[in-house]
């Protein structure tokens, strides 16, 4: 049913009833992989009015989106489990990563730095001196691909290393590209720079079919009734409707809007 929409717009989904990991592996992931939603789209932005835990940081300094590849990597759930229960019990969680996966990633985040027309600078965010595999085949793809895009700016940093530069210096960055695992946790991070879950909008993207767009945080039901819950992440996450399907000047005046308030 979903196939035949042009966008999805989910809302925050989440409650104390339902066991952790029912809703994420049967909504959540099932959507992105049936529609295969490839780009995870988080802006990270600082707008004025509003505090970050960074000190001496404003919206000058917090200006940066995270391309994340999303069907792929640890989460594509290969594995298993071996005498489970046992005190000899063993958990395989394997990452996936093809050639096909790793650079329509890739791809997707260069012409997104070309278009979004800032800095111009892309970052590889990775592991290789430890994941030898899978990040080899993520930093040879990147640097092939970059010598078609010799605009660009190409570069990388361990993930550890970025997690620590995202904090002191966020400033650095314009585009990042990285895995499934490494994303989610560094998009995590971006939220609470940029203010909290309460402003962080994001977007499951297929460039040739239907793509979802959510507030990337739960619904929270410990503070329902509390007044406590911004809406600011919702209407973000209409925003990047708006630009995905090409909607430019209405998504242009959803974040004028949103600027305006917050400010």
């Amino acid at each position: 049913e979903l196939r035949g929409f042009d966008a999805i717009f989910l809302g925050a989904v989440g409650h104390p009833d339902v066991a952790p990991g029912i809703l994420e592996k049967n909504l959540l992931l099932e959507i992105r992989f049936q529609l295969d939603q490839y780009i995870n789209l988080r802006p990270v932005k600082l707008y004025p009015g509003v505090e970050t835990p960074l000190a001496g940081k404003g919206p000058e300094d917090v200006d940066f989106v995270v391309v994340r590849e999303n069907t792929e990597g640890l989460y594509a759930g290969a594995g298993g489990f071996l005498k489970r229960g046992t005190k000899d019990e063993v958990a395989v969680q394997e990452s996936i990563n093809t050639r096909k996966g790793v650079e329509r990633c890739i791809r997707y985040a260069f012409d997104y730095c070309q278009t979004r027309n800032k800095a111009r600078k892309l970052t590889l965010c990775g592991k290789t001196n430890v994941l030898t595999y899978a990040f080899d085949l993520w930093e040879r793809t990147f640097y092939e691909v970059a010598e078609e895009y010799p605009d660009i700016a190409a570069d990388y940093a361990h993930v550890d290393a970025l997690c620590m530069w995202l904090v002191k210096n966020p400033e650095w960055f314009d585009v990042i590209v990285t895995d499934n695992m490494f994303g989610d946790i560094i998009t995590d991070l971006g939220a609470i720079i940029q203010g909290g879950m309460g402003i962080a909008a994001g977007a499951n993207i297929n460039p040739a079919g239907v793509s979802m767009f959510e507030p990337i945080g739960g619904s929270a039901p410990k503070y329902t009734g509390q007044q406590k819950i911004k809406p600011i992440a919702t209407i973000l996450a209409v925003q990047l409707i708006l630009d995905t399907l090409g909607e430019k000047k209405a998504a242009m005046v959803f974040e004028a809007g949103v600027a305006k308030v917050l400010k």
